[in-house]
């Protein structure tokens, strides 16, 4: 894992990435904190979260 997983969710930050090892029931991220990339998108479709790891099953 790149970041801790904490027990709160953090606020304001929707995802819907169940398979993501940080997503929470009611699309809630527990990553304690969160990467978005790269740095000179100009449209959504450039954008990606690193924080993303596959959840373990």
């Amino acid at each position: 894992m790149r970041v801790e997983k904490g027990q709160t969710p953090i606020s304001r930050v929707k995802c819907c990435v169940d398979s993501c090892e940080y997503w929470e029931s009611g699309d809630q991220c527990l990553a304690s904190s969160i990467e978005i990339q790269p740095p000179n998108a100009s449209d959504t479709e450039e954008t990606d979260c690193a924080t993303f790891s596959p959840k373990s099953y």
